[in-house]
């Protein structure tokens, strides 16, 4: 097949009704034409020759086209697509038929001032070519490459942008689990564990999913759906409620068993509004809208409160809640409920827990008001035989000092003096007694953790480091660290301790210096000083940093406020 005048159109017709069809630029399709021209004339020409296929956007003319570029003697490697100065001077004159011309900076040039030079471009057209039965399937494949590709592109870009939306789709197929959808202009994909329990569907039934993932991967873009996913509750609020569109309330957190039961913590910036009542709708129309396409799925509605305790409480609803009481820094929180409200608090095979922990972050322990009046009692006997053994006091005195608050011998030794004096029986000579003895045991404690800690070979730059006690030392010394240089290359979390989410289960990391109350901050800034006293750090980036850190902090709490 030749490229003669009778088809020369025919080529753009063919690119419209293409790009038409595929709903792509025809631009890109008569990119994909040349292309495959080009690859044509080459297995007519040579392989290693450069031949360019050029198509006029207007009369559908192809242009074949002989590219040679001039590079140095030493690089000359293809001599089909390329001149040394002295071969192109044999191309010097320019053709007078104008099939032949020299570029120079991809500008054409009628006359080369000094002759050729390295990086000059001799364009001279050639024949087109008869294209056989292999070339023209050659070509054709390659226009379907192309015009795949640009599919892919398209569909990409539509569909990137629409991720963390709900969308509408017709099942076509159902593979091993997973459904295929036809969602308009491309499939998605609802695999097996984003679908809600023990869902089924046929083909040609209308489903509706959240689009969680789109990804762009060689066999193309792939849309993942779920129907499982928090935000497809949070979207459907929003598509039934209109307060929530319009950000009048706002949803602050979602936690779901899919299919069995889910809580929606929700908030109203306008005080004439309830947010709870707005999501229940009259009669609960805009709940059980929800509640039907989550396939029966019980929603319960609650308020957000910051007060975290507060939040806490409406999240074990309905359970009654005695008491509430929060470790912000190990973010875990215990609660205290009656007796009979344990099975209500944990819930069925501990869902009702489960969610409330999902919705406000934080890990949850409950235990019933008798649990908690044995482990409180626990506490009161063991800080009791504590004062009675290191301060030589009777069972009475050492009760009324637990009564009173004191915790360990830090607090009796080191407190105001006021403060043991306000105790009943406890004058100021005994106030003097009761803390000489505690200074004096807690120094002998000191004076036996640093004697283990030198004989564990810890050396003197880190017992003379400000901030570490005695039996921080030993503690350090126990797991290796001996020396500043050790202590300066920990990482604050093996100092102060942390958590870690494995397998979506929070994981206790107990830090070194953790039973000694050693924050995180307190951790990274011994960590830090350590590192400048070394050398390892310039006090005056470390300023710098501080006070950028300052700064972006303080432009944050303005954009808030």
């Amino acid at each position: 097949m030749a490229i003669t005048s009778a088809n020369q159109l025919e080529l753009l017709q063919t690119a419209e009704a293409v790009a038409r069809e595929k709903m792509i630029d025809p631009g890109l399709v008569v990119e994909a034409m040349e292309e495959s021209l080009a690859r044509a004339a080459k297995s007519r020409y040579g392989a290693e020759m450069d031949i360019r296929v050029s198509i006029d956007r207007k009369t559908g003319r192809a242009t074949f086209t002989r590219v040679r570029t001039v590079v140095e003697d030493e690089e000359l490697e293809n001599y089909q697509a390329e001149l040394t100065v002295q071969q192109a001077k044999a191309y010097f004159e320019p053709s007078k038929d104008g099939r032949s011309v020299w570029v120079r900076d991809g500008m054409p040039i009628e006359e080369l001032a000094g002759g050729p030079q390295v990086g000059d471009v001799f364009r001279e057209e050639v024949p087109p070519v008869e294209m056989g039965r292999i070339a023209a399937q050659s070509a054709k494949q390659v226009i379907l490459q192309k015009v795949r590709e640009a599919e892919r592109d398209r569909q990409y870009e539509e569909f990137k942008d629409r991720a963390g939306t709900i969308i509408n789709g017709v099942v076509k197929r159902e593979e091993y689990g997973n459904v295929i959808v036809d969602v308009g202009r491309g499939e998605a994909i609802l695999r097996r564990n984003d679908k809600i329990g023990r869902e089924s569907y046929r083909p040609n039934d209308r489903i509706r999913a959240y689009i969680k993932d789109v990804r762009r991967e060689a066999r193309g873009p792939q849309i993942f759906l779920s129907r499982t996913a928090p935000e497809f509750m949070a979207e459907l609020f929003k598509m039934e409620v209109p307060e929530i569109y319009d950000g009048i309330i706002e949803i602050k957190a979602v936690a779901r068993d899919p299919g069995s039961r889910a809580k929606i913590a929700v908030i109203s910036y306008d005080g004439g509004i309830d947010p709870v009542g707005a999501c229940v709708g009259m009669r609960g129309s805009r709940v059980q809208a929800v509640v039907n396409e989550l396939q029966g799925e019980k929603i319960d509605i609650i308020p957000w409160n910051e007060d975290v305790p507060t939040f806490l409480v409406n999240a074990l609803q309905p359970a009654e809640v005695s008491k509430v009481v929060l470790d912000e820094d190990a973010e875990r929180i215990e609660v205290v409920v009656p007796d009979e409200q344990l099975s209500l608090a944990i819930g069925r095979r501990g869902q009702n827990v489960r969610l409330a922990s999902q919705l406000t972050g934080l890990d949850i322990d409950i235990m019933t008001e008798e649990e908690e009046s044995a482990r409180r009692q626990k506490e009161f006997e063991e800080r009791t035989k504590l004062f009675m053994e290191t301060l030589d006091l009777d069972e009475f005195f050492a009760q009324l000092l637990v009564a009173e608050g004191f915790t360990n011998l830090e607090e009796v030794g080191y407190v105001e003096l006021d403060e043991l004096l306000v105790i009943d029986g406890v004058d100021e000579d005994t106030a003097n007694e009761l803390q000489a003895r505690a200074r004096d045991f807690l120094e002998e404690q000191a004076r036996k953790a640093l004697e283990r800690a030198r004989e564990m070979g810890v050396e003197d730059s880190l017992v003379n480091f400000e901030g570490l006690t005695p039996q921080m030392i030993e503690a350090l010394a126990e797991d290796g660290v001996k020396t500043l240089e050790d202590f300066a290359t920990c990482a604050d979390w093996e100092l102060a301790g942390g958590w870690t989410t494995v397998d979506g289960e929070r994981v206790k990391d107990d830090g070194l210096l953790e039973p000694f109350d050693v924050s995180l901050e307190e951790a990274q800034d011994l960590i830090m000083t350590a590192r400048v006293m070394l050398g390892w750090v310039d006090p005056d980036d470390l300023a710098a940093a501080e006070a950028e850190a300052e700064e972006a902090e303080a432009v944050t709490e303005e954009a808030g406020a």
